[in-house]
């Protein structure tokens, strides 16, 4: 991350504690956002999952009215009187760290809203600022997010003010996500300002945490999260497992630089394509973009999440809290032409937008039930996130294009990322202004920039018509992005791009050297269910009795090792013959097989 350092013009710091009351005093079940969120928390290092934010302070503001706005944010929304309270021995650390490595264990199952508290505001004093006072409050937000929010005790905002001769001129704040996300941040951030320039705000009326927590634990709540549940373990069974799988896709996380594209050609060309289809822009953009990753992916379906869907409600459009929950979106993308693939892109996008709500601890377990059945580990390789729509976004933040540029590429700084393709959508009119992280180890920067800018290419061809879809050529053509090229080696089974040669030495490495041959064979007794992967491993029947390695238990070991490597998928049937595993197995004793997977094992 990013280290804030004091630039020569600062004079010192100082600590203030603010105090406020006249809020209400509730308690309750977390929310599922919340519980999502604080598993994260509970896993993940506190830079990676603290989100930051830096708020403008109008000319002329004072020290204390910006203080008695703070506070009087901190009274006017729950979730910045909220904490997690855990049990003493129940696994959750006083440090807010998980006992058990997953996160899963002594999760917070509660949350309180105090009616009256404090927090603490660092001033940092200068006699004067950098030049680039922007760049630098972000570089002091970006820092505050590497401490950890202590979710039983702190208050959720870790405030920095930035002072020039003691008048406040930024505020560089972290943030808990536990009860705010980005775009609770851009409420806040307008409220601030409102509060500031001696505006009266509205009452609140979107839903509180906690009128979120009981909505979402009534029988229609919980309906609707068994729904979402049946259409994630849907495309969990039979969607790819990772949208890149090919070579140099390796690990689970890549350090990545952010690419920022400001485009008016890019808008134009969107407003002109929506026209000509009559479609919304946000559904012709989300189409153009899950096409343009499915075309360089090789694969005929985009699995994409899309993780600001449940902001569209009227009610949780502004609400302060964290909804950081994935609608998972699958985009078949065989389709005659772009036009056609954009009428089915609309259901399916609002088919994700519907399954978007759901119990974050029901879905780990279905995740880690369903890839052990389906010997796959689901990779959320691509992520969408159009926030240009959302009443109140952290892109508010940033001063209003003025020039214009047709067509400008910005590279920023990387950071660590659980993902191999995010991409932010900022604004659409009068730029089309987004950011893209791409896996430099899959898209070197001139590969990156070509697909940033194919997809502004793209928009204008499907502006001006329809394009043909039958074939990869006319996309290529339009876009000047080329699908990857896999080996001869790599092959797709079960909707998985595959490489057996990787899956023979995964397989040898989970089980410490044993030999293993991999091939493609049908799957016995069934031609209608297509080919499946047969692992054949070489064992000595003089070793054999003491061994004792049942295909239960290689199918275990695979799985373990499983993380990281997105063109292994998990053999179909494990066979276990005497000597090296070389074929036809028919020539060789077989000594054990079966699936693996807890059924039909011998």
């Amino acid at each position: 991350m990013t280290t804030a350092h004091a630039p020569d013009g600062v004079t010192g710091s100082r600590t203030l504690t603010v105090r406020y009351t006249g809020g209400g005093s509730r308690r309750g079940p977390v929310t599922m956002g919340q519980a999502n969120m604080i598993r994260c928390i509970l896993r993940d290092e506190p830079g990676s999952i603290n989100i930051h934010d830096v708020w403008p302070v109008p000319d002329g503001t004072g020290m204390e009215q910006a203080l008695d706005a703070l506070a009087a944010l901190a009274v006017r929304h729950e979730a910045l009187r909220t904490t997690f309270p855990y049990e003493a021995d129940g696994g959750a650390a006083p440090d807010g760290r998980a006992a058990a490595p997953d996160g899963t264990s002594g999760l917070p199952a509660e949350q309180v809203v105090a009616p009256a508290g404090s927090f603490t505001v660092t001033v940092l004093d200068h006699d004067k600022l950098p030049q680039d006072t922007d760049a630098y409050a972000e570089a002091v937000a970006r820092a505050a997010r590497d401490t950890r929010f202590r979710l039983d005790l702190d208050f959720p905002l870790r405030l920095r003010i930035l002072a020039r001769a003691g008048r406040p001129v930024r505020v560089a704040l972290a943030a808990s996500h536990a009860v705010t996300d980005g775009s609770a941040l851009g409420v806040l951030r307008d409220e601030w300002l409102a509060l500031l320039a001696g505006e009266p705000l509205p009452p609140v009326t979107a839903l509180t945490p906690l009128d979120l927590a009981a909505e979402e634990h009534s029988p229609a709540g919980r309906r609707k999260s068994a729904a979402s549940l049946a259409h994630w373990e849907r495309i969990l069974r039979t969607g790819p497992q990772a949208m890149f799988a090919e070579d140099g896709a390796a690990g689970t996380e890549a350090d990545i630089p952010a690419l920022t594209l400001r485009s008016a050609r890019g808008a134009r060309a969107l407003a002109a394509a929506a026209r000509r289809t009559g479609a919304l822009p946000g559904t012709v953009l989300l189409t153009a973009w899950c096409l343009l990753t499915a075309h360089r992916a090789g694969q005929s379906v985009c699995v994409a999440a899309v993780p600001t869907s449940n902001r569209f409600l009227p009610k949780l459009a502004r609400s302060v809290s964290t909804l950081s929950q994935d609608a998972l979106l699958d985009l078949d993308v065989r389709a005659p032409s772009f036009d056609a693939l954009l009428a089915k892109a609309w259901g399916a996008a609002m088919n994700a937008y519907r399954h978007s709500r759901f119990d974050a601890l029901a879905l780990w377990e279905l995740i880690g039930r369903v890839t052990t059945e389906r010997g796959s580990q689901f990779a959320r390789d691509a992520v969408f996130n159009d926030i240009s729509a959302l009443p109140s976004t952290l892109a508010a933040a940033a001063a209003p294009d003025a020039d214009a540029p047709e067509l400008e590429l910005a590279w920023g700084e990387g950071q660590s990322l659980p993902t191999r393709l995010l991409t932010f959508v900022y604004e659409t009119e009068p730029v089309l202004r987004l950011a893209t992280w791409a896996d430099p180890a899959l898209f070197p920067r001139t590969a990156a920039e070509e697909l940033v800018t194919g997809l502004v290419r793209l928009l204008e061809a499907v502006a001006e018509a329809d394009i043909p879809l039958d074939t990869p050529g006319p996309l290529t053509e339009a876009t000047g992005v080329r699908p990857v090229t896999r080996g001869p080696g790599w092959v797709r089974v079960d909707g998985c791009w595959v490489s057996p040669a990787a899956v023979a030495a995964a397989l040898t490495e989970a089980l410490e050297g044993r030999p293993v041959e991999v091939v493609v064979e049908p799957a016995p007794g069934d031609e209608a269910a297509g080919s499946g992967l047969t692992a054949y491993v070489g064992a000595d029947e003089r070793t054999w009795p003491d061994a004792e390695l049942t295909p239960d238990q290689a199918h275990a070991a695979l799985m373990a090792v499983l993380p990281g490597r997105p063109g292994v998928l998990a053999p179909h049937r494990y066979v276990f013959v005497e000597g090296p595993p070389r074929q036809p197995a028919a020539a060789q004793r077989i000594l054990r097989e079966g699936t693996g997977r807890g059924r039909d094992a011998t």
